[in-house]
């Protein structure tokens, strides 16, 4: 195998990414991470208004933004179509989007879970599928992030059982794909935050499933760049040999004895 110098491990220059949700949060940080290293970088989110704001943070030759509901199949689809149309290839997939409304299961409706289990988890199978179907043409192996969740592992909090049931399947869906896209030298790997203090985390500025600071080992909440730096080693060669992985960003949270 070629041994590459340290700069060159994440070098993606020629690679191009997709980052669902992309448009704030984890997802633009992901986002950010990835373009300094050279990529292209498609930015996929429902909302249009705040990715064109997003978009004039990036280099405006080296990304793109698609507005795209990642629940509709026609929509994945043509996501992927225009990011091929754009830059020629998709080399990354990262499935970052997805909600969490607490709301326990005596009180939770049918829409409400189909809702959570339709944007966490449908829409990364739809993703998955298209984006793999593009990489298995391009015939050069690829990179398939998933997001979980610490509540793939452990549940977070009481009224996240739609939520946990949706980061639980991903990791076990995340797996699975590992192993049939391993032929085509496509990794797919899970990234499982803890407590990161997001906009998404804090509606009107509250955070309502906020832990203390002194219950996370290393003392602070995380940051969505906390999450983005993960995310960049497995996109890059760096992680070229790792593939159906769950890699926890949580501070240390679930090694205590209310986290274990």
């Amino acid at each position: 195998m070629e041994r590459l110098r340290n700069p060159e491990l994440i070098n993606l220059k020629g690679n191009t990414a997709i980052v669902t949700g992309g448009a704030m949060g984890i997802g633009f940080g992901i986002s950010q991470r990835l373009s300094e290293a050279g990529a292209n970088v498609v930015i996929a989110d429902i909302n249009k208004e705040v990715g064109r704001l997003t978009m004039q943070l990036l280099p405006p030759e080296m990304s793109h933004f698609v507005e795209a509901d990642v629940t509709s199949e026609s929509q994945v689809e043509e996501m992927v179509r225009q990011t091929v149309n754009r830059f020629g290839s998709l080399d990354i997939l990262v499935n970052n989007a997805g909600i969490y409304p607490v709301k326990p299961v005596l009180e939770m409706t049918l829409e409400d879970w189909n809702r959570v289990i339709t944007t966490n988890l449908t829409s990364v199978f739809l993703a998955c599928r298209e984006g793999a179907k593009q990489m298995i043409k391009q015939g050069h192996g690829g990179k398939i992030i998933n997001m979980g969740s610490v509540d793939s592992i452990k549940p977070w909090a009481v009224g996240l059982a739609h939520y946990d049931a949706s980061k639980h399947a991903i990791w076990g869906f995340s797996k699975n794909l590992a192993l049939e896209l391993a032929p085509h030298r496509i990794a797919v790997n899970v990234v499982a935050p803890g407590d990161i203090d997001t906009e998404g985390s804090r509606p009107n500025g509250i955070a309502p499933l906020d832990i203390s600071s002194t219950q996370i080992p290393l003392g602070r909440r995380g940051t969505s760049d906390d999450v983005a730096r993960v995310v960049l080693s497995l996109a890059s060669a760096i992680s070229d040999y790792r593939t159906g992985t769950i890699t926890v960003v949580d501070g240390g949270w679930l090694l205590t004895s209310k986290g274990k």
